[in-house]
């Protein structure tokens, strides 16, 4: 595909970087010289400096016959009419936009066809506040992962000494839960996949994706680890966006109390949140921490936009006895260097945005794609089309199926079923897919399986 990025900031660069590694046609576009200059000797991709709402600008990047235009630069006024130059000039087939501010996001009739021409609305903080949610739902998680409207799920979980599946074969999960169907779809040992197999033996310290019906979940999780007590008390640092978004989904079910150090910020959102405490303060105050009684917080959130303040804070809550801690990390390369240390779980708001982007640029009927530690391998959700004659999967047992190296599938859900993947199982037409891609380089053969051959129409 031919595809031009507007912005090369973190998400622009890393989009950037996956798409650029599967053979697409790249242009990246944005006023700042250095950054443009740092992709270009990184990645195979054209660069083009200027203005990205800009008709020269986008003239210049090939707008006239791209497939898609992303624009992800830090203005939403410039994506948006950014988008607009595109359609209008250059008849550009789909365009795809970060929007932040809400006021613009809960505007009824802002974004069509007939006004502002955007077929894709990416919102990074409410899919973080989104990301974040799931992962106080599910103590113990590393990551969850939603797939067909929630019905499946997908979760990493670190395993721990004294869980009942610690040393033992995959094999003895079923036979442990002969109730509960799930499935391993992958494990990481020392930072490397391993695809599992029946006699696949989990050690302590293994980071284990396994996938089940949403019902079944939690039951899974607690043969992997001890399972974590409900959290109830949930403080975040840092009102921003991201904070003021958390607390509000929270508020109804937990007890939340916000740290942020701006006056007139926390004025506005004393007025825009009905249950959550707001406090004026900084995050990194001992002071402040004790006096909120800190130890008997059962998860605090580092959410402000300075990454140095959240490692700091988390880092001081959990020495204070806060049970969990959360940190947002902007700069992707710090995320491995801080977890699994006294902080919990780091998240990156750029892997988190990446897999609603590659959603769109994935050929098939692919309708959900996660990015899972930090890029290094995908979940997707595809949906069958065909019949046996014009589809690779459609009418094929799981095990007939030819799939990639690399490549496993780990769920089918049939309307509101859920089917762990077992060999006998056949695809029909309609049915959501969910594979588990842990080499990347196959993720083009993965697309051409379910595309639909001539025959079909």
């Amino acid at each position: 595909m031919k595809i031009i990025i507007l912005g090369a900031g973190q998400v622009g660069g890393t989009l950037a970087e996956h798409l650029a590694h599967e053979d697409n046609d790249i242009t990246v576009v944005d006023v700042d010289s250095v950054r443009l200059r740092d992709l270009s000797t990184r990645l195979d991709l054209r660069t083009v400096q200027g203005v990205c709402s800009y008709p020269m600008t986008l003239k210049e990047a090939g707008a006239e016959d791209a497939d898609m235009l992303i624009a992800v630069t830090n203005s939403d006024e410039v994506n948006m009419m950014a988008c607009q130059v595109a359609h209008t000039l250059f008849s550009t087939p789909t365009k795809i936009a970060r929007v932040r501010a809400t006021q613009y996001l809960t505007s009824k009739g802002l974004f069509s066809q007939d006004a502002i021409p955007i077929d894709v609305l990416i919102s990074p903080e409410q899919v973080v506040t989104n990301h974040i949610r799931r992962l106080i739902e599910y103590p113990g998680a590393l990551q969850v992962l939603d797939f067909a409207n929630g019905l499946a799920q997908l979760v990493a979980v670190k395993a721990y000494y004294g869980g009942p599946l610690v040393g033992q074969e995959l094999a003895f999960l079923r036979r442990h839960m002969p109730n509960v169907d799930t499935r391993v779809a992958a494990i990481y040992r020392r930072n490397r996949p391993i695809m599992p197999r029946g006699n696949t033996v989990i050690e302590a310290d293994d980071e284990v994706f396994f996938i089940a019906a949403r019902k079944d979940i939690r039951t899974v999780m607690g043969e992997l680890r001890r399972v974590d007590r409900g959290f109830r008390r949930v403080m975040i640092g840092g009102g921003g966006n991201i904070g003021e978004r958390l607390a509000e989904t929270l508020e109804q079910d937990y007890q939340v109390k916000i740290l942020e150090q701006n006056l007139e910020r926390c004025t506005q959102l004393s007025e825009n949140l009905k249950r959550t405490v707001v406090l004026h303060g900084s995050a990194t105050s001992k002071r402040l921490l004790l006096e909120e009684n800190i130890e008997e917080c059962d998860i605090f959130c580092a959410l402000t936009n300075d990454d140095e303040v959240n490692v700091m804070s988390s880092m001081l809550a959990k020495r204070l006895g806060a049970k969990k801690v959360l940190t947002l990390i902007n700069n992707p390369a710090y995320v491995d260097l801080v977890q699994g240390g006294e902080i919990d779980i780091a998240i990156s708001p750029q892997q988190a945005t990446i897999g609603g982007l590659l959603t769109h640029v994935r050929r098939g009927d692919i309708v959900n794609v996660h990015s899972l530690r930090r890029g290094a391998a995908e979940a997707i959700e595809a949906i069958a089309h065909g019949d046996s004659r014009s589809s690779r999967v459609v009418g094929r047992t799981i095990g007939e199926v030819k799939l990639p190296e690399g490549v496993s599938i780990g769920a089918i859900v049939r309307g509101r079923d859920v089917m762990i993947a077992h060999r006998d199982i056949t695809i029909q037409t309609d049915d959501h897919v969910i594979l588990f891609v842990v080499d990347k380089r196959r993720l083009k053969e993965v697309e051409r399986l379910f595309q639909v051959g001539l025959s079909f129409f």
